[in-house]
């Protein structure tokens, strides 16, 4: 569906990714998992078109958009759901709903009840300023927004952060429900542990490289993945 190869990528004059590849397929669950600074984020903000490869190619269905800009990505089937600063804080839920469905605005109402459906504690809320809502509900909302789009292939970038345990349960269990409708899943996670176990495919990046790849309930059992990132 989606495939990553030999990216070079970072930020002015700094080399961040250093021929990195990752491949999605249809359905997939994949998980990106490292250190602090290892490039992860950058490694989606690239697949994404917020930053052009300086070498490198992005195919999508075996088409090359390497350098489609974000709008035209979003037409192809991706949404993109940023760490922080994912929601209008301002607009209530359901108008943030209705910004998420600018590309099928004749949709929007069928859109939002079947969000609803997957989020019930938006509907109770929805006349409530996105600002106003806990750190979870926030999530929620940017997942719901993000989904209003349709995609194909959805990037979440550290959904669970600084969140609490029990929302975090709960954040993945709707995540897994939204996967199961055939939407490919491509996640950054700090809690690897959680997260590989729900990943078909999983990688590891250090120092902007890739490290590691595997099936995601396998690399748990991987004495090196244990020792760096699971505490054990």
């Amino acid at each position: 569906m989606l495939t990553a190869s030999n990216i070079f990528a970072g930020y002015g004059g700094t080399e961040i990714l250093h021929d990195v590849s990752i491949e999605i397929k249809s359905n997939d669950f994949v998980t990106i998992i490292g250190p602090n600074g290892s490039g992860k984020s950058t490694l989606m903000k690239t697949i994404f078109g917020l930053i052009k490869p300086t070498k490198g190619q992005v195919l999508l269905d075996n088409d090359d958009v390497t350098s489609y800009a974000p709008e035209q990505l979003v037409h192809k089937g991706l949404s993109y759901v940023p760490q922080s600063g994912n929601v209008f804080q301002s607009l209530t839920i359901q108008e943030n709903l209705d910004m998420g469905s600018f590309i099928h605005s004749s949709q929007a109402l069928e859109r939002a009840e079947r969000m609803y459906s997957v989020f019930p504690d938006l509907y109770v809320a929805r006349a409530k300023k996105a600002g106003s809502l806990s750190g979870g509900q926030r999530q929620m909302l940017a997942f719901a927004r993000a989904m209003m789009l349709s995609p194909r292939l959805l990037l979440l970038d550290e959904p669970s952060a600084g969140l609490a345990p029990a929302i975090v349960d709960l954040l993945f269990e709707k995540i897994f429900e939204i996967h199961k409708t055939g939407v490919s899943i491509l996640m950054i996670e700090q809690n690897a542990r959680k997260a590989l176990n729900f990943s078909n495919t999983g990688y590891v990046l250090v120092n902007g490289a890739n490290r590691l790849m595997g099936i995601g309930p396998e690399l748990l059992n991987d004495p090196e993945v244990a020792r760096l990132y699971l505490g054990g």
